[in-house]
């Protein structure tokens, strides 16, 4: 078994989309009126659902989000460099959450919302470039 879509349930389909595109440069793979993917990487995709039609699947649609609320989802990104990921992350309007800093764990981390409150971080493994494997 592996991990292949992670879907996340939004108040505006067209608003998140283009958060996502500005931010991370992803390409649509699937593009219908109310769900779009996005290629993430080789074997990742996000799926953004219109939060009504993602409840048809279930009966029963997802809570609304809450402004200057965060959801309990986070996603985690390894980036080779920090700064350009925070610059992008803003650059799009991602609500900053925690700044840069180094973190307990060995990363340098930096905490942001998208526009439905969705965690996202971006971090680094100090002491050696690059993403760790």
């Amino acid at each position: 078994m592996r991990l292949a879509i992670v879907i996340f349930a939004v108040e505006s389909l067209e608003h998140s989309l283009a958060f996502y595109q500005r931010a991370f440069g992803w390409s649509k793979s699937v593009d219908t009126p109310v769900y779009v993917e996005l290629d993430v990487g080789p074997s990742l995709t996000l799926g953004l659902y219109d939060r009504n039609g993602f409840g048809r699947n279930l009966g029963q649609a997802p809570a609304p989000a809450i402004a200057g609320e965060v959801s309990r989802t986070e996603l985690y990104f390894q980036v080779e460099s920090l700064a350009d990921a925070i610059r992008s992350l803003e650059q799009a309007g991602a609500r900053c959450l925690s700044p840069r800093q180094v973190r307990a764990w060995g990363d340098e981390a930096a905490y942001f919302a998208d526009p439905d409150g969705n965690v996202l971080v971006v971090a680094t493994r100090i002491g050696r470039a690059g993403p760790r494997a």
